[in-house]
């Protein structure tokens, strides 16, 4: 009895760490692919865009509009800044959001980690994504 208690408990702990694993690598995939999503967003909605350009509010609704299972939109956070400034802005635009110039966006997910017997904490996961803009 001992022996397979002791047993059953280590396989256990071995099968919810290839779940709590399982699912952090699947958020950093969501995480990646929202932010590489944002900034395809970001890049077709750029000043030419008439009546339609991207500003650091609609990217961020956009991405949490993605909504993928199992993942909370609440947690999800989109930052989106145009690096470009100065000389390299053609014409000097505040956002530099010029066809030609670079938007990047980061997406911040904040996972909630939870493995039994251990108490809860919250994993933060980014990625980001930086490209020129089309148009």
């Amino acid at each position: 009895m001992v022996e397979t208690a002791l047993s059953i408990s280590i396989l256990l702990g071995f099968v919810f760490g290839i779940l709590v694993a399982g699912m952090t690598l699947y958020s950093y995939n969501f995480v990646a692919e929202a932010a590489r999503d944002g900034s395809r967003y970001a890049m077709v909605h750029g000043s030419s865009c008439s009546g339609c350009i991207a500003t650091n509010a609609s990217v961020q609704t956009y991405v949490k509009g993605l909504a993928y299972p199992g993942i909370k939109s609440a947690d999800l956070t989109a930052v989106t800044t145009w690096p470009d400034s100065g000389a390299s802005c053609t014409p000097s635009l505040s956002p530099c959001n010029n066809p030609g110039n670079n938007v990047m966006v980061v997406v911040t997910y904040q996972l909630p980690w939870n493995f039994p017997f251990i108490s809860s904490s919250t994993l933060s996961l980014k990625s980001t994504s930086e490209v020129i803009i089309a148009q």
